[in-house]
């Protein structure tokens, strides 16, 4: 069962789409994200002194998930900062402007984290090739800003959605201390210019300008941390028991992708039972709780292919026609919402 927002706390939503304001109205009403004020200006027009006394600051609000998946995560009553600037800039379906697009915010975004110094930020972004451009962008800032900032590449299929929606997500955690002076407390960089890095690289294995730890050589001084491991090193490397077949039995080939012919869902297409339309009814099979679309896309519809294979899609879609109340602003809001179960797994990566 959902877990419903916290009415002790307060949020601030950015928002400009008065559409999609009326429509985070409506879920406060409900319950299902965290009560507080709605602003329709654009980020640009607010002001830092603004956003103070709020738990939660929610910038590119859109419908509301992030605040939805803060809540299904458990994350309490801690304060938190989250946006997900326009894409259209970055994405390959938009006229990639890129920087120079006027929907280019982080700008708009970062001087607001600047001046208000929250402890967390939670973002995401397009995981296009421009996207992670623009994270090269964020990172970099945050960073000097004193942030420790990382992000992760993934799809909503990862958290079985009947579609791929890949995107970029990114946190930047206060640190207390900028860039430069944290290299050097970790002693990666010496003091002084003058001091060699190679007492850095002795330290650690890191090779200035290349890969980390290319040749594995910490390996070499330390023993194998399961019988399944060499018994004996070779060079610098170890080797390993495991044989083509122990991979073959796992889904996939060696060296290969992971059931790459999705052998094992095929039984279970093969036994659904076609209603029209291109739905199937699931049989017992499609209901095991093991199968990705078994949570919160259970409602996923499975379409037959010309090459023989079933797929799953999103649930209800067809083609937009006259006469269907707010179609339109659905689909606009759907397409420029975060994925809520992607969205809710990154935020509790983020509480560990």
């Amino acid at each position: 069962m959902p877990i419903k927002a916290d009415k002790h706390l307060r949020a601030y939503y950015n928002e400009i789409d008065p559409n999609a304001a009326q429509w985070l109205r409506n879920l406060m009403d409900e319950g299902w994200i965290t009560k507080g004020d709605i602003d329709e200006r654009s980020i640009e027009d607010v002001r830092p002194n603004e956003l103070a006394g709020y738990d939660r600051t929610h910038f590119f609000s859109g419908i509301g998930v992030w605040d939805y998946a803060l809540n299904q995560a458990g994350w309490g009553s801690r304060k938190v900062w989250t946006g997900s600037c326009p894409c259209q800039p970055f994405s390959a379906a938009g006229k990639g402007a890129g920087f120079a697009d006027e929907r280019h915010l982080w700008p708009a975004f970062n001087h607001l984290i600047q001046e208000c110094r929250p402890d967390i930020v939670l973002g995401e972004q397009v995981a296009s090739k421009d996207g992670l451009s623009w994270l090269d962008l964020v990172l970099t800032d945050l960073e000097a800003q004193g942030y420790a900032a990382g992000a992760v590449d993934t799809c909503a299929a990862g958290f079985g959605a009947p579609h791929i929606r890949q995107r970029l997500y990114w946190v930047g955690k206060a640190s207390g201390t900028g860039l430069a002076q944290r290299i050097r407390d970790t002693g990666i960089v010496g003091e002084s210019a003058e001091e060699p890095q190679r007492e850095a690289v002795e330290r650690t294995s890191v090779h200035i300008s290349g890969l980390d730890d290319t040749n594995n050589d910490r390996y070499t001084k330390d023993k194998p941390r399961s019988s399944r491991e060499a018994k004996e090193v070779q060079g610098v490397h170890w080797t390993t028991e495991f044989s083509a077949g122990e991979f073959r039995g796992a889904g996939g080939d060696l060296f290969g992708l992971a059931d790459t012919n999705n052998d094992r869902c095929q039984p279970r297409c093969e036994r659904s039972k076609a209603v029209g339309h291109g739905k199937t009814a699931r049989t017992d099979c499609c209901t095991d709780s093991t199968s990705p679309t078994n949570g919160f896309w259970r409602d996923a519809d499975w379409l037959g292919c010309r090459d023989g294979k079933w797929r799953p899609v999103e649930p209800g879609t067809f083609p937009l026609v006259n006469g269907t109340a707010s179609r339109l602003v659905r689909l606009r809001a759907y397409g420029n919402a975060i994925n809520a179960p992607a969205a809710q797994a990154f935020i509790e990566c983020v509480m560990q």
